[in-house]
């Protein structure tokens, strides 16, 4: 039933794939091709857990009250021009910058510009359960939904017409650099009361309407996406037309789009084609630290995964160093801890899991663990924090293979994946995370949290009071150092109970044709495009 659903609001947004030359022939007049491996199934980020939508496509569609300065890493205003936090860290008051206007696009035409009435909009759907919006498309909002806030906002209203203000139950400290993500972005209020009164709220998500400087043209589900030029955005009339990010190849099959000119530029590619993509006169290559961690999820809710020392003794049959060496040939990292060494809240005392296959055996045998057969769930696509997931699986089934224990791959792949994950018949996980906040509870709660199992974002179903209560001590403290002891002492029990094994935390890859200019590489993930042009004279070095 959900697939027919998601075909049908789809439906309308489809069109027939024009002959390829063609295609390519109008996009390197009037903008570029951005290729990366991913899944659509909601355009609205609100809903998603990750993926295309958040890494790539939600910054061109939509904005947030405040972003995250790639290179400072401070928060900085995008729709709030300013903002006020008072009562001790629990009432937040933004002012809403005056000249926004939303996208005019097919299905929708504002009528005014963005105020406070979208702003509350766009939050009550998240965090008020009795919002009539709240349950439209499932109700479920991953990010938000596994810090709880539906229970912790106490209030959202309207001051004034650019004035909101929101108050918490307890003091947050990490309250705006949760809204400062792209899980948050501000929607019209108005498109979704058109779309009410015509009995089609479900479209509010497939049909997107925005503030950010591209708006959705036509999607090709599992091909392309085709975004046009907003030319009433805030920031000023972004520099290319058209922006086309193509969905349908991976691995070798997007570095051949790259080198044939099918693509300008190419997304995650993978650390094994960085020799190529260097040697290429026509290509550039940018490589920046990235808030991001790989992991394989133990799923403690199973035996005999649910003992710690069994979790430790299998850690250490994994060749962490292999890894790094064969999966991302030197632009990543092994980790120590789940949070990134570019967090500030990073635990420098943490240390790798050794490498010890021999010990492990031996630990595996005296808790006596014998024929152990593991299933181990892949993703499919490439993604910012591994750029080869099946791979990687084969390396661990090999290293657990040499300490007698059998591993069974099963690899991940369309829409339904994420639901999948969160299923309890499997043993292994192999996945990862990245935000665009440089707050460490971005990273812990989402992922490691008691609440977040039920939010489908803790993958190893791991469930610790003591750690739970770490967290909520740290987000209720506006003192620095406080909030670093407290991660500390949540990474020790973490680093004791392993229910997640860090692996890797990658550097951010992208590579480009060399008349392509203006791309930001953002260590948080998502960057605008409206900054990005191309100049034909420089198209052949």
């Amino acid at each position: 039933m959900r697939t027919f659903l998601l075909m049908l609001l789809f439906t309308p947004l489809l069109f027939a794939r024009p002959a390829q030359a063609a295609e390519n022939k109008d996009i390197r007049q009037t903008g570029f091709v951005y290729c990366v491996n991913g899944v659509i199934k909601t355009f609205n980020p609100q809903l998603s857990s990750g993926g295309v939508i958040v890494d790539t496509v939600a910054a061109q569609i939509y904005d947030r009250l405040l972003g995250v300065d790639p290179y400072t890493y401070r928060l900085v205003p995008e729709l709030a021009k300013s903002w006020e936090v008072s009562h001790n860290g629990t009432t937040y008051i933004f002012h809403l910058r005056h000249d926004v206007s939303f996208q005019t696009t097919p299905w929708f035409t504002p009528t005014r510009q963005m105020d406070a009435d979208d702003v509350v909009f766009s939050f009550e759907r998240i965090f008020n359960r009795k919002s009539p919006w709240h349950n439209v498309n499932g109700g479920h909002y991953p990010y938000f939904d596994s810090l709880q806030y539906a229970n912790a906002v106490k209030s959202i209203r309207k001051l004034d017409r650019y004035t909101v203000e929101i108050q918490l139950e307890k003091p947050d400290a990490s309250f705006l650099w949760h809204i400062a993500t792209h899980y948050a972005p501000i929607l019209s209020a108005e498109y979704a009361a058109k779309l009410a009164l015509e009995g089609r709220k479900e479209q509010l998500d497939f049909k997107p309407v925005g503030t950010g400087p591209f708006q959705l043209q036509h999607y090709q589900p599992g091909q392309f996406i085709r975004l046009q030029r907003n030319p009433s955005y805030w920031k000023g009339k972004p520099r290319m037309e058209t922006v086309v990010i193509d969905l349908s190849a991976g691995g070798t099959g997007r570095l051949s789009k790259l080198l044939t000119g099918e693509c300008d530029v190419l997304a995650y590619p993978a650390a094994s084609q960085l020799s190529i993509l260097r040697d290429d006169p026509r290509l550039r290559l940018t490589l920046r630290p990235g808030m991001n961690i790989a992991y394989l999820a133990f799923n403690t809710s199973k035996a005999p995964l649910n003992q710690p020392d069994v979790r430790q003794a299998l850690a250490l049959a994994i060749n962490n160093q292999r890894l790094i060496d064969s999966i991302y040939y030197g632009t990543a990292e092994t980790a120590a801890s789940i949070l990134p060494r570019a967090s500030w809240a990073f635990d420098n005392s943490a240390h790798v899991t050794p490498y010890d296959p021999d010990k492990a055996k031996k630990d595996l045998q005296a808790l006596g663990i014998k024929n152990l057969h593991l299933s181990l769930w892949v993703p499919s696509a490439s993604q910012a924090w591994n750029p080869s997931p099946l791979k990687t699986a084969q390396l661990i089934q090999s290293d657990l293979a040499r300490v007698g224990v059998q591993v069974t791959i099963h690899l991940l792949e369309g829409r339904f994946q994420e639901a999948r994950l969160m299923e309890t018949n499997h043993d292994l996980t192999l996945s990862g995370w990245a935000t665009d906040s440089n707050d460490p509870d971005s990273f812990l709660r989402p992922l490691l949290s008691c609440d977040a199992i039920s939010s489908q974002t803790n993958l190893a179903h791991w469930c610790d009071p003591r750690f739970d209560a770490l967290l909520q001590k740290a987000v209720r403290s506006q003192q620095l150092a406080t909030r670093i002891e407290d991660y500390d002492q949540a990474q020790q029990i973490l680093s004791s109970q392993l229910p997640i094994l860090p692996l890797a935390s990658s550097l951010r890859l992208q590579a480009y044709r060399y008349d392509i200019h203006g791309l930001v590489l953002s260590p948080f993930g998502n960057a605008s495009f409206a900054g990005v042009y191309r100049d034909s004279d420089k198209e052949n070095p």
